[in-house]
């Protein structure tokens, strides 16, 4: 319960109730936290308050934010669970998946932005986000006016296992 009249601010008390849910294991590291929004709905706080919670908690090193995804248990860098992947990156995966088991060879055309848009359920800018990201870990590689096809595999990024040290 909160204080309303209390010698504590709001933000505070709100912080110290989501920091012990992180603290006690109910938030997990990767998972989200409330979003201002959330909180600001389940706690009738103002904007202004529920920033100042998540201020409050990246202070303490119990969160962190990743702009225009949200903010997360966790200092930056904890990794965070796969269906909380922004949706390019799950698809970008998936195509990955798709090259590396060979089900898409070595320099042949991956599907089309317009069979991935259908296949996904999502717009143009979703999809180009994806190969782009794809592009850049080494994947696919784009030939202007001829498509997006498979890299050969010394082109791929190397694998968790491959860059644990012994």
């Amino acid at each position: 319960m909160l204080d309303r009249d209390g010698h504590i601010p709001l933000y505070r008390q709100i912080a110290d109730i989501v920091g012990e849910q992180i603290v006690k294991g109910d938030l997990s590291p990767g998972e989200p936290v409330p979003s201002e929004t959330e909180l600001k709905r389940d706690y009738g706080i103002a904007q202004m308050t529920a920033r100042r919670v998540h201020r409050e908690l990246r202070d303490r090193r119990l969160i962190h934010t990743v702009p225009g995804e949200g903010s997360f248990v966790g200092t930056p860098g904890t990794p965070r669970a796969s269906y909380l992947a922004p949706l390019y990156r799950q698809i970008a995966d998936e195509i990955a998946d798709t090259i590396r088991s060979g089900e898409i060879g070595a320099n042949r055309p991956i599907p089309s932005e317009r069979t991935l848009m259908l296949e996904h359920g999502v717009a143009k800018a979703t999809i180009r986000q994806a190969i782009a990201l794809l592009r850049t870990e080494g994947w696919v590689f784009t030939v202007p006016y001829r498509g997006t096809f498979a890299s050969p595999p010394e082109h791929w990024p190397p694998t968790p296992s491959e860059t644990a040290s012994p």
